[in-house]
C-alpha cells in the first residue's frame, strides 16, 4: 500500500475531475458502496476456487463472528446494493463509482495491495448499443487525457452459458493430452477453470495455446449477431479495435462481449481498463435475471501513463501574499478578500514571518505567478504592489481597491 505524495496528487485530481465530467456527460449516476462487505458476497460472485478469493482477499472475523472482507472489486458490491435497494428489477440503470479496492498480491509497478478503480455498470439493457456506449466512453477519456496513441482496444465474445459449457469441454479435451507441458497454474486451471489457461502470461505456453480450439467456432447465433452488431457500431464510430480470441473471463456469469484496453507502456501490467457483459450475476446474487454490462479501470496505471508523458510542474498557488512590517492582520484580510473576489484563483498567504528575501523565496517555491506585497508605508496610502514572478515585467504599485480587478484580468488574459 502506498502514499500519494503532493507532487503526484495533481495527476490524480486531473484524472478524477475528468472522470466526473465524463460520466455526467453520459447521464450516469454515482453510487457509493462500503469498503467492507460480507465475505460470501465475493465467494458467490467471484468464486471460491479463484486466486482472488483463495489467496488475495483481506478477510477477517468481526466481533459477531461474521466473516467480512475488504472489497477486491466493485461490481459485486454494486450488484448487491442494486438488489438490496430495489434498483434493478424491471428498471434501466447507468451507475458509476470510484474508490479503493484491496488485494493481497505481489506489488509491482501499477499494482498495489490498496489500489483505486473507477467503474461503470449498466443494468436492464441487453443490446450491443450499451456495450458500444461504454467503450466509447472510455475512448473519450483516453482522448481527453491525450493517451489514445498508447492504448489498444481488444474485443472478444464469450457467447452464451451453453456455449461456455461446450467450449470448456473442448478445451479440456485439447489440453489434457498435453498436461505435462502445462505449468502449475495451468494444470490447476485445467480442473477448475480451463478458459483461464488461454489468458496465461507464460510465453512457454504460447504455441500450445495458439493451437487450442477457438471460442468463435462455438458461438451460438444470437451471440454472434450481438458481437457483429457491436463491431458494426464501433466501426461506424471510428473506433479501432482488434479481435483477440485469447481474451476471456474465467467466471461463469460473464457472457457475450468482453473487452480490454491495453498498453505496452507499463511493462507486464498492460491492461488499464477491462469490461464486458455479465448477464448472469444479478440472478446469481439473488436478484431477478437482469442483463448487465460494465467496466473497471485501474487509476494507478492511468496515473503512471500521465506521469510518464508529462513534464508539467504543478504549482501550489497562483498568488502569494507577502506582508512587510506590521501588516499581519491586513495581509490576512487581503488574502481572504482575494479568495472572495477572485474565484478560481489559488491564494497562499505567507505565514511564519520572515524577512523580505525569505518571503520571496517561499513565494517562488510555491510556484505562484504573482506576488501581492503589502507594506506598512503603502497600507497608510491604501496601496499594494504586484510583482510578476514568472515573467520579465516591472513591479507596480496600485490602489488597493483595484487589486481584485487587476488580478482577475491578469489570469483571464493568461488563460488560467
Amino acid at each position: 500500500m502506498n502514499d500519494c505524495l503532493p507532487e503526484a496528487s495533481p495527476y490524480w485530481q486531473q484524472l478524477e475531475t475528468l472522470i466526473r465530467q465524463l460520466v455526467a456527460g453520459y447521464g450516469y449516476s454515482e453510487i457509493r458502496m462500503p469498503v467492507v462487505e460480507k465475505t460470501p458476497l465475493f465467494a458467490r460472485s467471484i468464486g471460491q476456487v479463484t486466486d482472488i478469493v483463495e489467496k488475495e482477499m483481506y478477510t477477517f472475523t468481526d466481533r459477531n463472528e461474521e466473516s467480512l472482507s475488504l472489497r477486491p472489486e466493485g461490481t459485486a458490491s454494486c450488484v448487491r446494493a442494486g438488489i438490496e435497494h430495489g434498483l434493478l428489477y424491471n428498471q434501466e440503470q447507468r451507475l458509476w463509482y470510484m474508490g479503493p479496492m484491496f488485494r493481497h498480491e505481489r506489488p509491482q509497478k501499477g499494482r498495489y495491495r490498496q489500489f483505486h478503480q473507477m467503474g461503470a455498470e449498466t443494468f436492464g439493457l441487453a443490446g450491443p448499443d450499451v456495450d458500444a456506449e461504454l467503450i466509447l466512453m472510455t475512448a473519450r477519456l483516453w482522448r481527453q487525457l491525450e493517451i489514445g496513441d498508447e492504448v489498444e482496444l481488444q474485443l472478444n465474445s464469450l457467447g452464451s452459458p451453453e456455449t461456455r459449457v461446450a467450449y470448456r469441454q473442448a478445451l479440456v479435451d485439447y489440453f489434457m493430452p498435453h498436461a505435462d507441458q502445462l505449468d502449475e497454474d495451468s494444470r490447476r486451471r485445467l480442473d477448475t477453470n480451463p478458459l483461464r489457461i488461454l489468458d496465461s502470461k507464460n510465453p512457454d505456453l504460447d504455441a500450445l495455446i495458439e493451437g487450442a480450439p477457438r471460442l468463435a467456432d462455438y458461438l451460438d447465433d444470437e451471440s454472434r449477431e450481438h458481437f457483429d452488431g457491436l463491431c458494426t457500431l464501433l466501426d461506424a464510430a471510428g473506433i479501432h479495435y482488434r479481435v483477440n480470441p485469447r481474451l476471456v473471463r474465467g467466471l461463469d456469469y460473464y457472457n457475450r462481449t468482453v473487452f480490454e484496453w491495453v498498453t505496452e507502456s507499463l511493462g507486464a501490467q498492460g491492461t488499464i481498463c477491462a469490461g464486458g457483459r455479465y448477464d448472469g450475476l444479478v440472478e446469481q446474487l439473488g436478484g431477478k435475471a437482469t442483463p448487465a454490462c460494465g467496466f473497471a479501470m485501474g487509476l494507478e496505471r492511468i496515473v503512471a501513463l500521465l506521469e510518464a508523458r508529462s513534464d508539467q510542474e504543478f504549482a501550489a498557488a497562483d498568488v502569494y501574499v507577502i506582508g512587510v512590517g506590521d501588516t499581519g492582520a491586513a495581509a490576512l484580510n487581503l488574502a481572504e478578500q482575494l479568495r472572495d473576489r477572485c474565484p478560481g484563483i489559488r491564494v497562499r498567504l505567507n505565514c511564519g514571518g520572515g524577512n523580505f528575501k525569505k518571503q520571496f523565496k517561499r513565494a517562488d517555491k510555491s510556484g505562484a505567478r504573482v506576488a501581492v506585497i503589502l507594506a506598512a508605508s503603502e497600507l497608510e496610502r491604501d496601496e499594494v504592489s504586484i510583482k510578476y514572478l514568472r515573467e520579465a515585467r516591472d513591479q507596480v504599485t496600485v490602489p488597493g481597491r483595484t487589486i481584485y480587478d487587476l488580478i482577475n484580468q491578469y489570469f483571464l488574459e493568461s488563460g488560467n
